[in-house]
Protein backbone atom coordinates (compact mmCIF):
# COMPACT_ATOMS: atom_id res chain seq x y z
CA UNK A 1 0.00 0.00 0.00
CA UNK A 2 0.99 3.35 -0.88
CA UNK A 3 0.67 6.67 1.80
CA UNK A 4 -2.57 7.61 1.42
CA UNK A 5 -4.28 4.65 1.59
CA UNK A 6 -3.31 3.68 -2.04
CA UNK A 7 -2.58 0.41 -3.57
CA UNK A 8 0.85 -0.22 -5.07
CA UNK A 9 -0.10 -0.67 -9.25
CA UNK A 10 0.73 -4.24 -10.01
CA UNK A 11 3.16 -4.78 -12.17
CA UNK A 12 3.13 -7.47 -15.32
CA UNK A 13 4.72 -10.83 -14.44
CA UNK A 14 7.75 -10.95 -16.29
CA UNK A 15 8.37 -12.91 -19.36
CA UNK A 16 8.45 -16.51 -18.95
CA UNK A 17 11.58 -17.69 -21.07
CA UNK A 18 10.89 -20.02 -24.20
CA UNK A 19 10.61 -23.41 -23.09
CA UNK A 20 11.50 -26.52 -24.69
CA UNK A 21 7.55 -26.81 -26.19
CA UNK A 22 8.37 -23.74 -28.11
CA UNK A 23 10.78 -25.21 -30.34
CA UNK A 24 10.14 -27.49 -33.58
CA UNK A 25 10.94 -31.29 -33.42
CA UNK A 26 13.58 -31.83 -36.17
CA UNK A 27 11.21 -33.86 -38.24
CA UNK A 28 8.84 -30.77 -38.52
CA UNK A 29 11.57 -29.10 -40.23
CA UNK A 30 13.72 -31.73 -41.86
CA UNK A 31 12.36 -34.44 -44.26
CA UNK A 32 14.88 -37.04 -42.93
CA UNK A 33 13.28 -39.97 -40.94
CA UNK A 34 15.03 -42.58 -39.49
CA UNK A 35 17.91 -44.12 -39.67
CA UNK A 36 19.23 -40.91 -40.74
CA UNK A 37 17.56 -38.21 -38.89
CA UNK A 38 20.59 -37.96 -36.98
CA UNK A 39 19.53 -34.67 -34.66
CA UNK A 40 17.50 -35.56 -31.70
CA UNK A 41 16.32 -32.79 -30.40
CA UNK A 42 16.64 -28.91 -31.01
CA UNK A 43 17.73 -26.45 -27.54
CA UNK A 44 18.11 -23.21 -29.40
CA UNK A 45 16.72 -22.14 -32.59
CA UNK A 46 17.47 -18.67 -34.58
CA UNK A 47 15.75 -19.04 -37.71
CA UNK A 48 17.81 -18.53 -40.82
CA UNK A 49 21.05 -17.26 -38.47
CA UNK A 50 21.70 -20.29 -36.05
CA UNK A 51 20.70 -23.73 -34.44
CA UNK A 52 22.26 -25.86 -31.23
CA UNK A 53 20.90 -29.72 -31.22
CA UNK A 54 21.39 -32.79 -29.48
CA UNK A 55 22.22 -36.28 -31.21
CA UNK A 56 22.05 -39.30 -28.27
CA UNK A 57 24.14 -41.97 -29.39
CA UNK A 58 22.29 -45.18 -26.98
CA UNK A 59 24.87 -47.42 -28.79
CA UNK A 60 22.14 -49.62 -30.70
CA UNK A 61 22.82 -47.50 -34.05
CA UNK A 62 23.81 -50.21 -36.11
CA UNK A 63 26.52 -48.30 -37.42
CA UNK A 64 28.39 -48.80 -33.93
CA UNK A 65 28.52 -53.00 -34.82
CA UNK A 66 31.27 -52.41 -37.80
CA UNK A 67 32.78 -49.39 -37.03
CA UNK A 68 35.03 -50.93 -35.50
CA UNK A 69 34.31 -54.06 -33.38
CA UNK A 70 35.82 -53.77 -29.93
CA UNK A 71 35.91 -50.11 -30.20
CA UNK A 72 32.71 -48.40 -31.29
CA UNK A 73 33.20 -45.15 -32.84
CA UNK A 74 31.09 -43.16 -34.41
CA UNK A 75 32.25 -42.24 -38.11
CA UNK A 76 33.26 -39.08 -38.91
CA UNK A 77 30.86 -38.72 -41.80
CA UNK A 78 28.11 -39.05 -39.72
CA UNK A 79 29.23 -35.90 -37.63
CA UNK A 80 29.68 -33.76 -40.61
CA UNK A 81 26.02 -35.22 -41.37
CA UNK A 82 24.57 -34.30 -38.51
CA UNK A 83 26.02 -30.85 -38.33
CA UNK A 84 24.79 -30.47 -41.86
CA UNK A 85 21.23 -31.41 -40.68
CA UNK A 86 21.35 -28.64 -37.67
CA UNK A 87 22.48 -26.18 -40.64
CA UNK A 88 19.54 -27.17 -41.97
CA UNK A 89 17.29 -26.44 -39.63
CA UNK A 90 18.38 -22.77 -39.31
CA UNK A 91 17.91 -22.44 -42.87
CA UNK A 92 14.62 -24.64 -42.89
CA UNK A 93 13.22 -22.57 -39.75
CA UNK A 94 13.54 -19.21 -42.13
CA UNK A 95 10.63 -18.24 -43.23
CA UNK A 96 11.84 -16.89 -46.28
CA UNK A 97 12.61 -20.29 -47.84
CA UNK A 98 9.15 -22.11 -46.79
CA UNK A 99 8.70 -24.56 -49.30
CA UNK A 100 12.34 -25.37 -50.41
CA UNK A 101 14.92 -27.64 -49.48
CA UNK A 102 18.95 -27.26 -48.52
CA UNK A 103 20.99 -29.76 -50.39
CA UNK A 104 25.02 -30.35 -50.01
CA UNK A 105 26.87 -28.41 -52.20
CA UNK A 106 30.45 -28.88 -50.85
CA UNK A 107 32.19 -29.87 -47.38
CA UNK A 108 35.31 -27.43 -46.75
CA UNK A 109 37.94 -27.20 -44.11
CA UNK A 110 36.13 -30.68 -41.45
CA UNK A 111 38.80 -31.73 -38.73
CA UNK A 112 38.01 -34.78 -36.50
CA UNK A 113 39.42 -34.06 -33.31
CA UNK A 114 38.44 -36.68 -30.88
CA UNK A 115 36.40 -39.83 -30.97
CA UNK A 116 32.60 -40.31 -29.87
CA UNK A 117 31.62 -43.40 -28.52
CA UNK A 118 27.94 -45.19 -27.78
CA UNK A 119 26.77 -43.31 -24.66
CA UNK A 120 27.73 -39.82 -25.57
CA UNK A 121 25.78 -36.89 -26.28
CA UNK A 122 26.69 -34.67 -29.28
CA UNK A 123 26.04 -31.11 -29.48
CA UNK A 124 25.72 -29.44 -32.65
CA UNK A 125 26.33 -25.97 -33.00
CA UNK A 126 25.25 -24.68 -36.92
CA UNK A 127 25.79 -21.20 -37.88
CA UNK A 128 24.34 -19.61 -41.10
CA UNK A 129 26.96 -17.14 -43.01
CA UNK A 130 25.00 -16.24 -46.01
CA UNK A 131 21.70 -17.81 -47.12
CA UNK A 132 19.32 -16.91 -50.20
CA UNK A 133 16.76 -18.84 -52.08
CA UNK A 134 19.84 -20.60 -53.98
CA UNK A 135 21.92 -21.15 -51.94
CA UNK A 136 23.80 -20.54 -48.39
CA UNK A 137 27.10 -21.22 -46.43
CA UNK A 138 27.02 -22.45 -42.68
CA UNK A 139 29.91 -24.30 -40.20
CA UNK A 140 29.72 -25.74 -37.49
CA UNK A 141 30.84 -28.00 -34.66
CA UNK A 142 30.25 -30.99 -33.06
CA UNK A 143 30.64 -31.63 -29.50
CA UNK A 144 30.66 -33.78 -26.22
CA UNK A 145 31.27 -32.39 -22.87
CA UNK A 146 32.60 -29.38 -24.00
CA UNK A 147 35.28 -31.07 -26.00
CA UNK A 148 34.83 -30.66 -29.88
CA UNK A 149 35.07 -33.67 -31.74
CA UNK A 150 34.15 -32.54 -35.12
CA UNK A 151 34.15 -28.94 -37.27
CA UNK A 152 33.19 -28.42 -40.55
CA UNK A 153 32.20 -25.72 -43.00
CA UNK A 154 29.56 -26.54 -45.95
CA UNK A 155 27.78 -25.19 -48.95
CA UNK A 156 24.18 -25.98 -49.80
CA UNK A 157 22.29 -25.24 -52.65
CA UNK A 158 18.53 -24.62 -52.16
CA UNK A 159 15.57 -26.70 -54.15
CA UNK A 160 12.14 -26.35 -54.38
CA UNK A 161 10.86 -29.19 -51.64
CA UNK A 162 8.24 -30.89 -53.96
CA UNK A 163 10.20 -31.26 -57.05
CA UNK A 164 10.60 -34.11 -58.73
CA UNK A 165 13.68 -35.55 -60.20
Amino acid sequence: MLPGGNFAPVSDPAPESPSDTDLPRPDELLPHRAPFLLVDEIVDLEPGEHCVALWHLSGDENFFAGHFPGRPTLPGVLMVEAIAQTAGLAAASASSLEGKLALFGGIDKARFRRQVAPGDTLRLEATIHRLSPRAGRASGTASVDGQVACEASMIFLMTDADATR
